[in-house]
């Protein structure tokens, strides 16, 4: 896909590429210069993050309480279950 630099200096981002990359009008994007010497482009908020495990942050939902994961670790079923009973009343 070829694109043309106005005089500003600005360019067009084709469509296709548009709806791949998920910007639109106000997305901010960032470009890089990859290890090849080309360049690419990548939306702004969602440059690469510093650990490979960064986007697995915050879905495991409400976790157990710390009494409870103790009763686990210890096999203490019975207290587990009297702890998971009262906290949902």
């Amino acid at each position: 896909m070829a694109t043309t630099v106005t005089a500003k200096g600005q360019v067009t981002i084709p469509k296709a590429v548009r709806d791949l990359l998920g910007i639109g009008p106000g997305s901010k994007v960032d470009f890089r210069r990859a290890e090849d010497g080309s360049v690419v482009i990548i939306p702004a908020d969602q440059k690469q993050n510093a650990s490979c495990f960064a986007h697995f942050r915050g879905h495991a939902g409400k976790g157990l309480s710390t009494d409870a994961i103790m009763a686990l670790t210890r096999g203490d079923a019975r207290r587990l279950s009297t702890r998971t009973s009262s906290s949902t009343l």
